[in-house]
């Protein structure tokens, strides 16, 4: 066996333990160490799971340390990682656990997931100067339809239909409070500066803020949240999300190139 068939042989019987250990990997008498190389695979299995736990703290108060086992240990058995940064890890969690059958039971479960991966992400992003309201403001209106916003590097949407932002914020002190909010609720993960901010956005902003992180230019984005919500505000969105640090480019589509929080 070549060495590199050998690595990953070794890689893939040390998330799976129905696997036998690679073939060439034995005693000093030349027999297979099987006791030796499962010591080996519990403390690959046991970082992993640690990794997760740090990562997604809220997921496993909400299904206690116990089901956030069991859950972890089915994910890493099928989840190689991809990179040597432990804080990385996890980054698909959050679908491992919509297709969990046992945590169909917390529908909100995935969301949460996708909350807490996005503020890891956030946290290790490039840093970049967030888009100025001045910048917007300095555009000549009839161009303001046709400008694209890029999203800040360290900043991302999680859209659900359960209130998955208000669990979050719940479950960030000791005590737990009741979560008295209900139906679905946008939030923005942005970190403009140095600390990384988990914003609820108005429900009447949620799609128009969608449509931009989309790609889609802001005339368009306005058109297609005005129908869905009668109360939505054109400005008064577009001054709150910039304000919060979600966008870090805008282009204009008469050929003007872009501009960024530098200039």
């Amino acid at each position: 066996m070549g060495h590199a068939a050998t690595e990953a042989a070794f890689a893939a019987a040390i998330l799976d333990p129905a696997l036998p250990p690679p073939a060439g990997l034995t005693t000093a008498r030349g027999a297979p160490d099987e006791k030796r190389f499962a010591v080996y695979r519990n403390n690959v299995a046991v970082g992993l799971r640690k990794a997760l736990a740090t990562r997604f703290r809220v997921v496993e108060r909400l299904v206690g340390e116990e089901f956030f086992a069991l859950m972890a240990r089915a994910y890493i058995a099928g989840a190689r990682p991809a990179s040597p940064l432990l804080f990385a890890y996890g980054d698909d969690f959050a679908d491992f656990i919509e297709t969990f059958a046992p945590a169909a039971s917390v529908p909100y479960l995935a969301d949460v997931a996708r909350i807490e991966a996005a503020v890891t992400r956030a946290y290790h992003a490039a840093d970049a100067a967030p888009l100025a309201i001045a910048q917007l403001a300095a555009l000549p209106p009839e161009r303001l339809a046709e400008t694209r916003l890029a999203p800040h590097p360290a900043a991302a949407m999680v859209r659900s239909r359960f209130p998955v932002g208000s669990i979050w914020q719940a479950h960030q002190s000791e005590t737990v409070a009741p979560v008295s909010a209900a139906g679905g609720e946008a939030v923005l993960v942005a970190r403009p500066g140095f600390e990384v901010g988990i914003h609820i956005l108005p429900t009447r902003d949620a799609g128009f803020a969608a449509a931009l992180f989309a790609g889609e230019m802001l005339g368009d984005a306005a058109a297609q949240a005005l129908p869905a919500d009668p109360d939505f505000d054109f400005g008064g969105a577009l001054v709150g999300l910039t304000g919060l640090g979600a966008f870090s480019v805008m282009t204009r589509m008469d050929g003007g190139g872009e501009d960024d929080g530098d200039d």
